[in-house]
């Protein structure tokens, strides 16, 4: 695969873990597009730390759809410590 497909499809997969994050986690009204993409790139870092971490996954292992949950459980984690820290209050997450 050409590398900046990967590069574009990390992207799209982040966005979407985003939107759903933001979705769950009930935040999706005070962020746009950008931030869901943003959420989702750094939830999917943060998920990835998080599962090589506990279970010693690798990357090579994880397909679409494993990644897509790795982001999104990384999402959620990452707006809820957000939520955490500013007390749920204002627009954390506005952009």
């Amino acid at each position: 695969m050409n590398p900046s497909y990967g590069i574009i499809l990390w992207v799209v997969i982040g966005a979407i873990a985003g939107w759903v994050a933001s979705m769950i986690m009930k935040t999706n009204g005070k962020q746009g597009v950008l931030m869901d993409i943003v959420v989702g790139v750094v939830g999917a870092v943060l998920g990835g730390f998080i599962t090589r971490t506990l279970f010693h996954d690798s990357t090579a292992n994880n397909g679409l759809f494993a990644s897509f949950g790795v982001a999104l459980l990384g999402s959620v984690i990452l707006i809820g410590v957000l939520r955490a820290v500013t007390g749920g209050r204002g627009r954390p997450l506005a952009h």
